[in-house]
C-alpha cells in the first residue's frame, strides 16, 4: 500500500471515528428519554481500504412499538372508566357506614315499624320525616354526582379531541421532514423518534394502528378503521356538552365527519380515553342514573296515596316530585322518569317547618289535605295503625322496574336499590381488574422495547473505549506516515 493510500484509509478512519462518536454523545444524552431510539453508524469499508459512516441506524421493533401503542390506549380507556365508577362509589361509600340508598331505605323502614306500634308519638313520627328527608337528601345528592361525572366525562372528551387535533399537526410536521431526509437520504432517526412519541401520545387519547408506505410516509388509522391521517390529518370534531341533564344525550366524536363514538357509529373507537370516557358518559352513568330514578318512583309509588272512595286516581303521598303546590299524579309503573332521583322531594303537607302536620303520616291526606277522600283515618283515632302497617307491607312487596336499568327488575324496593349497590361494585370490581391487568401488560411491553431500543449506559461506554482506541491507532498512522514523509522529503535534498 503506497503512503497516500494509507493516509486516505487513516483519515476516512478519523472521520467515521468522529461521527461514531457524534452519535455515542447522542445517545448518552438521549438515556433517559423514554422516547429516545438508540442510534449506530453503519460503517462499510470503500475502494481501497478506507472507511466511512454510510448512514446512521435506529434500534427498532415494530411490532413491540405496535403492541406498546396497543396496550396504551386500552389502559388509557379503562383508566378513565375505573376513575369514574371511582366517583360513583361515592354515593354508595362503607355499606357498614349506612349510606347507601339500601341502607337509608332500610332506615325508614326501621322508622316506620317502631312509629306503626306507637302510632300517637310524635317524636317517632318525627324520626319517620327525618329518615325519610335523608332519603330524599341521598337521592338528590346522588343523581348530582351521577351529572358532575357524566358532565366531566363529555369534557374530557373535548379535551381528548383537542389534543389529537394537536398532536396531528406535529405529527404531520414530523412526518413531511422524514419523506423529505429519505428521499435526500439524510439523517431522519431523531425525525422518527418524534415521530413515534407523537403515536404514543396519539395512542393514550384512541386507539391506533398505522401503515408506512415508501420514504418511509406512514398512514394513521383509528382502531375501528377510520383514516385519521395520510399526508394531512383529518378534521378530528365533536361539540361540548354544555348542560347534560338526565335524558340527554351526548354529542358524538366526528373523524373527517364519520362517527365514532355513539349509538350511530359504524366504526366505532375501540379503546382510548375518548372511547372510555364515552362509555362512562353514554352508557355507565345513564344506567346508573336510570337506577336512582327507578328507585325514586318505586318511593313515590309506595307512599302514594288512592281515593278511599275507589273513584279519584292515585297521587303522590310522603315522596312527590314537580313545582308545589298541588298533588302529583303517579309515574307509570317500571318506566323510568328521567332525571326523577333529582327533582323527588318531601311533600310539605307532612313536614311542619313547611307548614305541614305529622299526624297525616299516620292518618293519609298527605296528597291533598282538602280533599277528604284521601284521609285513611275517617275516625282521627289517635292509635290508628293501619295506615303505617298498609306502607310497610308495600315496602316489603314486589313491584315491577324497568328492565332496562340493568338491576332486578322484579323485586322489593330495598332488594331493587341493594341490586343497583351490588351492580356498581362489580361494575368497579371488574374494571379495576382489567385496568390492573392492563396497566401490568403494558409496563412489560414497555420494558421489553425499551430492553431492544433504550441506551445502555454500560455498553455505550465500552463503545467510546473502542472508539478511542480507534482513534489512537489511527492517529499513531497519520504521526509514521508524516514521519515517513519527512524521511523522504530530506533523503531527496
Amino acid at each position: 500500500m503506497s503512503l497516500s493510500s494509507a493516509l486516505n484509509v487513516a483519515q476516512s478512519s478519523l472521520t467515521a471515528t468522529s461521527t461514531q462518536t457524534s452519535v455515542l454523545s447522542r445517545n448518552v444524552a438521549g438515556a433517559d428519554d423514554p422516547n429516545y431510539n438508540r442510534k449506530a453508524g453503519t460503517l462499510v469499508t470503500t475502494y481501497g481500504g478506507a472507511v466511512k459512516i454510510a448512514s446512521i441506524s435506529r434500534a427498532m421493533d415494530s411490532v413491540l412499538f405496535a403492541a406498546k401503542l396497543g396496550s396504551t390506549a386500552t389502559t388509557s380507556g379503562q383508566q378513565a372508566i375505573v376513575d369514574a365508577l371511582d366517583q360513583l362509589e361515592a354515593t354508595v361509600d362503607d355499606p357498614e357506614l349506612d349510606q347507601s340508598l339500601a341502607a337509608k331505605l332500610g332506615a325508614l323502614t326501621n322508622a316506620l315499624q317502631q312509629y306503626g306500634v306507637t302510632p300517637d308519638d310524635p317524636l317517632l313520627a318525627q324520626n319517620v320525616l327525618t329518615k325519610a328527608t335523608e332519603m330524599v337528601r341521598s337521592l338528590n345528592a346522588a343523581s348530582e354526582a351521577v351529572r358532575t361525572v357524566r358532565q366531566q366525562a363529555d369534557a374530557d372528551m373535548a379535551l381528548g379531541v383537542e389534543r389529537v387535533n394537536g398532536l396531528l399537526k406535529e405529527f404531520e410536521v414530523a412526518n413531511r421532514a422524514i419523506v423529505k431526509g429519505s428521499q435526500s437520504g439524510a439523517d431522519i432517526t431523531d425525525q422518527l423518534d418524534t415521530r413515534d412519541r407523537i403515536l404514543s401520545q396519539l395512542s393514550e387519547e384512541m386507539g391506533i394502528s398505522v401503515a408506512t408506505r415508501p420514504n418511509n410516509d406512514m398512514v394513521i388509522y383509528t382502531d375501528g378503521g377510520v383514516t385519521l391521517f395520510e399526508t394531512v390529518p383529518r378534521s378530528v370534531t365533536m361539540a361540548p356538552s354544555f348542560a347534560l341533564g338526565a335524558g340527554t344525550a351526548g354529542n358524538a366524536v366526528y373523524v373527517d365527519g364519520v362517527p365514532v363514538t355513539g349509538p350511530n357509529a359504524i366504526m366505532p373507537l375501540k379503546s382510548g380515553q375518548i372511547h372510555g370516557s364515552a362509555i362512562v358518559r353514554d352508557e355507565i352513568t345513564v344506567t346508573y342514573q336510570s337506577q336512582l330514578d327507578e328507585i325514586a318512583r318505586g318511593l313515590i309509588e309506595v307512599f302514594a296515596e288512592s281515593d278511599q272512595t275507589g273513584v279519584g286516581p292515585d297521587q303522590a303521598g310522603l315522596f312527590t316530585y314537580g313545582p308545589p303546590p298541588g298533588p302529583a299524579a303517579i309515574p307509570a309503573t317500571a318506566v323510568t322518569v328521567a332525571g326523577l332521583a333529582g327533582t323527588i322531594r318531601i311533600n310539605a303537607n307532612a313536614d311542619p317547618s313547611q307548614g305541614g302536620d305529622l299526624d297525616r303520616l299516620r292518618d293519609g291526606g298527605i296528597s291533598d289535605p282538602l280533599d277528604p277522600n284521601y284521609s285513611y283515618n275517617a275516625s282521627g283515632a289517635a292509635g290508628f295503625p293501619d295506615r303505617i302497617q298498609g306502607l310497610l307491607t308495600a315496602l316489603g312487596t314486589s313491584r315491577n322496574f324497568d328492565p332496562a336499568t340493568d338491576a332486578d327488575p322484579t323485586d322489593t324496593l330495598v332488594g331493587f336499590a341493594g341490586s343497583s349497590v351490588g351492580w356498581l361494585e362489580a361494575k368497579r370490581q371488574t374494571a379495576t381488574q382489567t385496568l390492573g391487568y392492563e396497566t401490568a401488560l403494558l409496563q412489560r411491553t414497555t420494558a421489553a422495547l425499551s430492553n431492544v431500543t433504550g441506551v445502555d449506559i454500560n455498553e455505550e461506554m465500552t463503545l467510546m473505549m473502542e472508539l478511542e482506541r480507534s482513534f489512537n491507532a489511527s492517529s499513531t498512522l497519520i504521526s509514521t506516515i508524516d514521519r515517513m514523509l519527512e524521511a523522504l522529503l530530506q533523503a531527496v535534498r
